[in-house]
């Protein structure tokens, strides 16, 4: 597993962004996949996850309702669509993978891409 997040930016306070979590190795599909945020000074936490099958999917508080996991087989990848974005999602964002179900403790994850910045400005 080679996983790489891609999409992060700019936006304006209530716009969407999609990130992708792409693995080069092309063997996510036997894999959870969660989506985890660092913003300065803070520790590194838990935003959503989906189970490697697909049927399972889990979100925390602050973003239910406005992020959506989702995952392409063909395409090895994993997608985390944000929408209605609020100056306090500004974070690193980063994805990470690892068998089993889904944990939002970071430290049970093995593997994990380089992040990419996602910055909502107000």
């Amino acid at each position: 597993v080679q996983l790489q997040a891609f999409g992060g930016g700019l936006v304006q306070a209530g716009g969407s962004l999609r990130l992708d979590c792409v693995d080069s190795g092309r063997a996510l599909s036997d894999y959870v996949v969660g989506w985890f945020r660092q913003a300065p000074g803070k520790e590194r936490e838990f935003v959503a996850g989906i189970s490697w099958g697909g049927s399972a999917k889990q979100y925390s508080d602050s973003v239910k309702g406005r992020f959506l996991v989702s995952r392409d087989y063909d395409a090895a990848t994993v997608y985390l669509r944000m929408n209605n974005l609020k100056p306090e999602d500004t974070a690193v964002y980063y994805c990470a993978a690892k068998s089993g179900g889904i944990y939002t403790r970071p430290g049970a994850y093995e593997y994990w891409g380089r992040g990419t910045q996602v910055t909502v400005s107000s």
